[in-house]
């Protein structure tokens, strides 16, 4: 499915479950970020669904959307956290997400963020490197507090998806490797205020294949037993994230049951808990972000443009990633044209479409760029002193406020003659 039903065409208006987005961005303004909360809901439940014959918890990763009602929305459902910062665990716990259900990931902690964390009072810390254990130890330590960690190991994996977002392979900064593992082992007990709680794992995200999670999780499920042998009580097993969704209807996401059927049987006689970080399957569809046609261009070799006032700015993933994102007429004509769907940043790399049959519109008239909910407004920027966009939600006929639109006072307001 391209997006949620939750977006879906009336009398060639395009909706938000009951709510017009030609409204909303009258009322509003645009750029703007339009979220479902019944797709979100509709999400986590699929995902629980999926996995419901294997005892696990699932901790939402932050990271693809950390808007606080996106956040609690979840944590409401019972969804636990995945953080990789002190700013991100602030949130969760603004959010209303219990401590203990929220676990501190990151490759580069610093000791601030650390202190922080065990203050808090979070599920565990994933420690991805000996230098970084030490810290926690360290750090710790003078806390007074014994520190349960999850080792976070590289299990040299290649996915085959986009090489920026493959996070398995040995070639890559993450995770400690196979090779220092017997170091590792015999350092945590030499540690004396760590305790060692967890296994866990990330290959990289859109992960179409459920094989590459099979070839995984046999290397983590090996390490478990080097563990227990050397009695250490690993009580949860961190499988990550990266499922899937569709952004091509040419190219559909495997349905999340899939991986079930896969993972369930291998991971259910391990008796521990098995950890899920989903990001971006929960929340992608959920959104998506409205723009209006500032003009239309044709250049001398005929080509035509559409620049629109929301750009990389507001979603670089097509500039970062080369990623594919739909673009739709909130009200249709039923006309089309092949064009490029470009924003106002000084840069030829922004732009949402190239070469794109798409609805033909109007200046003045609204695009929607679709399944926008994940690493669109999370890594926006002011990049051309440009201002974040308002965020709203929509649950059935209601529409809330999120995030207000940010202001040129605000631009300069931490910045000192």
């Amino acid at each position: 499915m391209l997006d949620s039903h939750y977006f879906h065409y009336s009398d060639k208006s395009l909706n938000c479950d009951n709510v017009s987005l030609q409204e909303l961005g009258s009322r509003f303004g645009t750029p703007l970020y339009v979220t479902s909360t019944k797709s979100l809901v509709e999400s986590y439940h699929a995902f629980e669904t999926a996995f419901s014959k294997l005892p696990h918890f699932t901790c939402y990763s932050v990271k693809a959307n950390f808007n606080l009602s996106v956040i609690r929305t979840f944590a409401d459902l019972g969804c636990g956290c995945d953080v990789n910062s002190g700013g991100e665990l602030y949130r969760a716990l603004q959010a209303g997400v219990a401590p203990d259900k929220i676990i501190f990931a990151g490759v580069g902690k610093k000791k601030e963020e650390i202190a922080y964390s065990l203050g808090a009072g979070v599920l565990m810390l994933k420690a991805e490197s000996i230098p970084e254990l030490q810290t926690i130890d360290r750090v710790a330590g003078e806390l007074g507090k014994i520190a349960d960690v999850a080792l976070r190991i590289n299990p040299n994996v290649t996915a085959e998806t986009h090489p920026y977002i493959t996070t398995g392979d040995s070639k890559e900064k993450f995770g400690i490797d196979e090779a220092e593992l017997q170091e590792v082992f015999t350092l945590l007990g030499q540690l004396p205020n760590l305790r060692l709680v967890g296994l866990d794992m990330h290959i990289g995200s859109q992960i179409f294949d459920p094989e590459y999670y099979v070839a995984a999780t046999v290397k983590l499920l090996a390490l478990l037993k080097v563990s227990k042998t050397m009695g250490f009580a690993i009580q949860f097993l961190d499988i990550g994230g990266g499922f899937p969704v569709t952004y091509d209807p040419a190219k559909p996401a495997t349905p999340i049951e899939r991986f079930a059927d896969k993972l369930v049987p291998m991971l259910l006689p391990s008796g521990v808990t098995v950890i899920f970080e989903p990001g971006r399957y929960l929340v992608a569809s959920a959104s998506v972000l409205l723009t209006k046609v500032l003009y239309k261009k044709r250049n001398h070799a005929g080509k035509e443009f559409f620049v629109v006032d929301a750009g990389m700015t507001e979603l670089i993933r097509p500039a970062l990633y080369q990623s594919h994102h739909e673009v739709q007429a909130v009200t249709r004509n039923g006309e089309t044209i092949v064009a490029d769907v470009v924003g106002p940043i000084c840069e030829s790399s922004d732009f949402f479409a190239r070469q794109r049959e798409i609805d033909a519109v109007d200046e003045g008239e609204l695009l929607a760029v679709m399944s926008c909910g994940a690493y669109a407004s999370v890594m926006s920027s002011n990049y051309n002193g440009r201002l974040r966009p308002a965020e709203v939600m929509v649950n059935g006929s209601e529409v809330t406020l999120v995030r207000k639109r940010e202001t040129l006072e605000q631009l300069v307001q931490n910045e000192l003659f």
